[in-house]
């Protein structure tokens, strides 16, 4: 790397932070400023200013640079060549034979960089922040309840209900197993007063361990309930760890899958999706394998987003800088509507499979993505 490609690329990084750092920082003084009363309540429990901004806040620095990262990319190159262009650097830089490919070759590198690390926050960091992402300061500080989808396991034929979830402890309040299959002696209803999540160990599946059960009565006399030699439901007398009045009701269908909040679900990363879609106790929806198709080509298609802005950053033309930054939106704004209507189209089922409405942005835009490239290395 050259002394050139190396300025370039500090005064490109720079750009994009500053841009990145600027939006961020609108966010947080318009966010805090609807949400003065709770933060304050918060700080109030004996944390110190920064530190509770900076739990809040963080993850949504993080969300943040998960949807903007490729748009800042492309508008940071803008402003970069702009400048080169303004202090007389760029003027040089082509007059001694050099072209605009080889100017823009270590801002798209570091482009390229960036698009990386915001793959991985996204499938592997920000996933854990779900519940401050999608949960206002009052509800973090006093944990509150969240409501609940019901859903069937279909393996074992049980609906399981409930008043609401504390996503935070793996609980169900008061919960319901409906059993729609035959286990001799639990009759068609489990009631309890929480029911939490247990991970398989020690030769047990997962599911929920209920508490306080008051339907049936006698829960303690009862031996296990199986379903084609499977075991799904276990009192104390197969399980002695379980306490008088519990039991134990083995599913694959978690807390995520209850929770009724499609912004948690979007905020998922891909191995969890993938294990939603291949549970068979579950019915896994069109727009759920929609999510997972776009999230495998997400990468490439913020690549390509950059790529046809790159046409403008070396526009020949028209040089004025807002003009130039409209016609860059203009491009993000086609880029998000056709993947917009391929989402929608395969949201039904009817026209477009979850595969082919993924793979359609990449196919209508890939080949144009490469043109502008090809023309921008040209020029």
């Amino acid at each position: 790397m050259t002394q050139i490609d190396r300025y370039i690329l500090v005064l490109f990084a720079r750009t994009m932070l500053i841009c990145f750092l600027s939006l961020g920082g609108v966010f947080v003084v318009f966010h805090a400023f609807n949400n003065l009363d709770e933060l304050s309540k918060m700080m109030s429990d004996g944390r110190s200013a920064p530190v509770v901004l900076l739990g809040f806040y963080g993850p949504y620095m993080l969300m943040l640079f998960d949807w903007t990262a490729s748009i800042i990319a492309l508008m940071a190159m803008l402003f970069t060549v702009s400048w080169l262009r303004r202090s007389g650097e760029l003027t040089a830089l082509l007059a001694a034979g050099v072209k605009h490919g080889r100017i823009l070759r270590p801002m798209l590198m570091l482009v390229a960089i960036v698009i990386v690390v915001q793959a991985i926050s996204r499938e592997w960091v920000i996933p854990p922040y779900r519940e401050v992402l999608t949960s206002k300061p009052d509800e973090i500080r006093e944990a509150k309840t969240q409501p609940m989808l019901p859903a069937y396991d279909k393996s074992s034929g049980i609906l399981i209900e409930g008043d609401g979830l504390q996503p935070r402890d793996s609980q169900i309040l008061q919960p319901s197993f409906r059993l729609y299959a035959a286990y001799p002696g639990f009759g068609d209803l489990i009631e309890g007063r929480t029911a939490t999540w247990r991970d398989a160990a020690d030769g047990v599946p997962s599911g929920y361990v209920v508490t306080g059960v008051s339907r049936p009565a006698e829960i303690d006399t009862l031996a296990k309930g199986t379903i084609l030699d499977r075991p799904v439901l276990f009192t104390r007398r197969d399980l002695p760890w379980l306490q008088s009045g519990e039991c134990f009701v083995a599913t694959t269908l978690d807390i995520e899958v209850l929770l009724d909040n499609p912004r948690s679900t979007r905020m998922a990363g891909m191995p969890e999706l993938i294990r939603r879609i291949r549970n068979a106790s579950v019915h896994s929806s069109k727009d759920l394998h929609t999510l997972l198709h776009e999230r495998m080509l997400r990468a490439p298609l913020d690549f390509c987003l950059v790529l046809m802005g790159l046409p403008l950053v070396v526009n020949r033309g028209d040089k004025r800088l807002f003009s130039m930054i409209a016609q860059a939106l203009g491009v993000v704004l086609l880029f998000f509507g056709i993947k917009t209507l391929a989402a929608a189209m395969a949201g039904g089922g009817y026209f477009l499979s979850p595969a082919m409405a993924a793979w359609i942005p990449l196919l209508v835009l890939g080949p144009i993505a490469y043109v502008r490239y090809l023309d921008a290395q040209e020029q």
